[in-house]
């Protein structure tokens, strides 16, 4: 979000094992350690096959990144300083052979003068001394591994990412010059007023070195560049009439001024210059409607945690995706594969990206285009599934590690929530509300934003996560949503196969079928990849049991989508369904880090959309037609229910009035009208519940399916399409699978 006016300067670097300091190769930065020795050893892919077990022995192995510089022109007044945006983990800054720093975390920003030992007149040698991986001595190869430090966990692997862990320079470093006084710090601070036709700006700068005879320039511009605001002195405090708001994209315009604020000196010369941009709104975390019930009965504990958005006074139906590392080294992940990830999510109909708490935070340009997009963020602190301690240490470095992630995070509009962690109210981490380090984050978020919600992990009280599969101990995903009532469904899963072309970049062409629990299918998550059974996440005992046996790997393919598609279309209708009791529905999850075989994404690595992924985007139109069915599986002869719905989670169409159409669309695709409802005079941010239809299934043998569709007259943009299973009763004795539980 800020640019300064003194960029970083990129320098040449090489990397050696520290154990073989004579044997060097050269080092891409940002990038990874890991990465710039497999590359020079000649090692094979490791997203291929099982080949990433090779990093295994390179978790226990220090590094030295090295570059020779000389001192770039710089004015007498200046000073050059080594700086990075992200080291991960633990290191040691070393220039000719003194220690000048040391340093733990991944986040907190690197910076370090280089001027008491630099060399004016000859080379200079810089080095960033990597440290092995964080590991606890808990006698178990996993998560828990990770839980005495701030380094993401999801390295030490997890059901769709292998153990793989990174380190290095994962975000921008280099050298960067500084004048006699600069800015470090500066954020455009703000309070609406009540009616929003006011903006109270307050500049929130830190200047440091000699700020003698200094003063600042803050210029305030619209999206057009007209100036709008200007402020000089030496506290800059303004207000601005009728801003125009940030809006997310279904709900109006993600509108964002430009700012520079320049440091300069009584005879006006700039020392210093950050420039970026703000967006003007306000966020809350309010009680959903009816949450206060919750628990019936008397006498009450603690009711449901609120749950529902609130942007600038509006309650916003948040339909959403889990978003993780887009890379499992982050630091190859750059703006063009944000950009391409975030065109994909606004494409899904997606107003909410909850950034799971296990993996890295994303770079500075993913925030940036979540700005102009008018996609909201909720940010997780790096807990996720273990029981973190209240160790002086680990405090530490935690307190560092959250101030760096508020500081680069918080400046951004579509910052919605800032959450402790993931899943840290469970028997699996045993953590609550009276663990140090959620106390901790909480203090530092009330300091430093007040005016962003915090919650202590997902899911709190009235929220969900799970389920995971379509079909589960003999229930579907339509039996287990009817029956659910939840405040938000903060993770919820149907895995489905990868596409061919993703399938052939990693499994070995022997394998790719019949499909199997191979090194490589496994490795890729296809097989025992959670909950200690072999079927996930494939499901091909699933797959059976609705279509029968597939004869190719195109046939699997097609039938493992249609199932995750039919299956997030039914779980994110629902909980649109259930509003306003229920106010948010957030798949698990969005992208992947790698490829996996199956899984459940719906974008595959990089950014490979499955065929499911249209399926979703249609569930999550603002305004759709839905058909809510109790099953999946019907038969010849069986009365075929379904109540039809109008979903509206948009303002500004009070009035409106629609025309629908059921139809029954056979196995030879002769369409059939089954009901027409026309609905009455919608209201904003409401649904509508209509006619429930009922028809009696004629036998079609031979087939396996068929498909219903909601017509909404003069409004193609509005119209579902469900595609079911269907048995025919005329093929002799019913077949039965045997599915694992």
């Amino acid at each position: 979000m800020n640019f300064s006016f003194n960029p970083i300067m990129p320098l040449t670097w090489t990397v050696s094992r520290a154990d073989e300091p004579s044997v060097s190769y050269p080092a891409a930065v940002p990038g990874a350690v890991q990465l710039d020795l497999a590359s020079a050893l000649g090692w094979p892919d490791y997203r291929y096959a099982d080949n990433y077990r090779m990093f295994a022995p390179l978790e226990d192995v220090d590094f030295v990144c090295r570059s020779e510089f000389m001192v770039p022109e710089k004015e007498a007044s200046e000073t050059l300083w080594f700086v990075s945006k992200g080291i991960d983990y633990e290191c040691r800054i070393c220039l000719n052979g003194h220690v000048l720093a040391t340093h733990e975390g991944a986040v907190s920003q690197v910076e370090v003068c280089l001027e008491e030992y630099l060399l004016p007149d000859a080379l200079n040698v810089l080095e960033v001394v990597v440290l092995k991986a964080p590991k606890k001595d808990c006698g178990t190869v996993d998560r828990v591994q990770a839980s005495e430090c701030c380094k993401a966990p999801v390295s030490y692997e997890w059901d769709w990412h292998p153990r793989l862990i990174p380190s290095g320079m994962w975000d921008d470093s280099g050298l960067q010059t500084r004048g006699r006084a600069w800015l470090s710090h500066a954020r455009v601070g703000y309070t609406l007023s009540n009616d929003f036709s006011r903006a109270s700006i307050a500049l929130d700068t830190l200047v440091e070195g000699d700020k003698t005879d200094t003063l600042l320039r803050f210029i305030l511009s619209d999206h057009s560049g007209k100036q709008v605001m200007e402020l000089v002195g030496d506290r800059l405090e303004g207000v601005l009439d009728n801003p125009h708001l940030w809006w997310t994209w279904d709900q109006g315009t993600p509108y964002l001024y430009n700012y520079r604020v320049k440091l300069v000196d009584r005879t006006g010369e700039v020392l210093d210059s950050v420039s970026g941009r703000v967006g003007f709104r306000r966020v809350r975390l309010v009680m959903n409607e009816g949450a206060w019930d919750r628990p019936e009965g008397s006498p009450k504990s603690r009711s449901d945690a609120p749950a529902q958005i609130e942007l600038n006074g509006r309650r916003i139906f948040a339909r959403g995706t889990n978003w993780v590392a887009p890379e499992i080294f982050v630091g190859l992940a750059g703006k063009a594969r944000y950009s391409e990830l975030l065109a994909l999510a606004r494409e899904a109909n997606f107003n909410l990206l909850r950034c799971w708490g296990g993996c890295m935070v994303s770079k500075d340009c993913f925030f940036e285009e979540c700005d102009e997009r008018g996609i909201m963020v909720w940010q997780e602190f790096p807990l996720a599934c273990n029981k973190y301690p209240d160790t002086p240490e680990y405090l530490a470095v935690l307190e560092q590690e959250a101030r760096a992630i508020v500081d680069r995070v918080s400046p951004h509009p579509c910052l919605a929530i800032l959450c402790g962690g993931n899943e840290l109210f469970n028997s699996w981490s045993g953590m609550d509300d009276q663990s140090l380090p959620l106390r901790l984050l909480n203090k530092v978020c009330y300091e430093m934003v007040p005016h962003i919600p915090f919650i202590a992990t997902s899911p709190l009280n009235g929220m969900c996560h799970g389920n995971y599969l379509f079909r589960h101990e003999g229930r579907e995903v339509y039996q287990w949503m009817d029956e659910a009532s939840s405040t938000a469904y903060t993770e919820f899963g149907v895995p489905g196969i990868s596409p061919r072309e993703v399938l052939e970049g990693i499994i070995p062409a022997e394998e790719l079928f019949p499909v199997g629990p191979t090194a490589a299918w496994t490795a890729h998550h296809a097989f025992g990849a959670w909950d200690g059974n072999l079927e996930t996440w494939l499901g091909p005992a699933t797959i059976e049991y609705y279509f029968g046996k597939s004869s190719s790997l195109d046939e699997l393919i097609a039938k493992s989508s249609l199932l995750q598609g039919e299956g997030y279309k039914a779980i994110y209708e629902e909980a649109r369904r259930q509003k306003p009791y229920c106010s948010m529905a957030l798949n698990w999850d969005f992208n992947e880090p790698w490829p996996t075989a199956a899984n459940n994404s719906i974008v595959c690595y990089p950014a490979v959309p499955k065929p499911s992924f249209k399926m979703v985007s249609a569930a999550c139109r603002p305004v759709c037609s839905s058909a809510k069915f109790m099953k999946f599986l019907w038969e010849g002869g069986e009365v075929l229910e379904f109540s039809m719905w109008l979903l509206n989670d948009s303002y500004g169409v009070n009035g409106m009035r629609y025309n629908m159409s059921a139809m029954l669309v056979p196995p030879d695709g002769t369409e059939k009208e089954l009901l027409s409802w026309a609905t009455s005079s919608l209201e904003d941010n409401e649904n509508q519940q209509g006619p429930t239809v009922r028809v009696k299934l004629p036998d079609w043998p031979g087939a396996n399916r068929f498909t219903v569709k909601l017509l909404v007259s003069g409004h193609p943009e509005m119209d579902s399409s469900y595609t079911l299973a269907y048995r025919s009763v005329s093929k002799g004795p019913k077949v039965f699978y045997a599915l694992n539980k």
